[in-house]
């Protein structure tokens, strides 16, 4: 409302737009994967039925579920993580540190199924707690799951597990929860571009009863 008591209104800036019907199917998924951003980085492993281990980056991933704790994460195309899963019924989900940047992006390599990304990479794998599929040691978090299911959209397949069993660094943890200032996860944003955590910002959400009950609450949100 300006100075004289009128509305005013105030336009955002002009858009393009991007139709799916119209474009390009790997036009339109550059598009789509530069806007949901940023995306956490699911490092699964699993083993083939041959016990050759496989370890690939999966940016299409979070939590499914809470109870029973279930994540998941996607495989465009039926990929290695989504075959050995499948034939095995275990995989586990590690962070992806700040720390190990390159390795982590050179797990994304083509290598062929019979090879193993961690050996060509140099990541060191170790036995999980619960189940037979190993995880990576220089992870501070991760999780072990079981397959719960699967859920074939399209040219892709949601991967469901049922987490059995968390392990986090010891130092990585404060308070009976792991601490983001520890784990320095990476994320993923659009084409080759990946973030680190950044600025951390923490603030509490508001319960109503509070909002109804101050209305500078509402004015500071606002911006009055």
């Amino acid at each position: 409302m300006d100075d004289d008591g009128q509305v005013t209104v105030q336009s955002s800036p002009q858009r393009v737009s991007f139709d799916p019907a119209e474009m390009d199917t790997g036009a339109f998924y550059r598009v789509l994967n530069s806007v949901v951003v940023p995306r956490p980085i699911a490092w699964v492993v699993t083993q083939s039925a041959e016990g050759v281990h496989n370890l690939a980056p999966h940016s299409f991933y979070t939590v499914a579920c809470v109870d029973p704790p279930i994540v998941q994460f996607t495989s465009v195309g039926r990929k290695d993580s989504l075959r050995n899963a499948e034939a095995t019924g275990e995989f586990t989900v590690n962070l992806t540190p700040e720390a190990l940047f390159e390795r982590v992006n050179a797990t994304g390599t083509d290598f062929p199924a019979g090879e193993s990304e961690a050996e060509h990479t140099g990541v060191r794998l170790e036995p999980s707690d619960t189940v037979s599929v190993p995880r990576v040691a220089q992870s501070p978090v991760s999780l072990e799951c079981a397959l719960h299911s699967t859920l074939r959209l399209g040219d892709s397949t949601v991967v469901f597990g049922r987490v059995v069993h968390v392990s986090v660094w010891e130092t990585a943890v404060r308070d009976g929860r792991a601490r983001i200032d520890q784990l320095r996860p990476l994320a993923r944003l659009g084409g080759n571009e990946w973030s680190t955590i950044g600025e951390v910002k923490e603030i509490r959400r508001i319960p109503y009863r509070k909002w109804a009950e101050d209305p500078s609450i509402g004015e500071q949100v606002r911006g009055d």
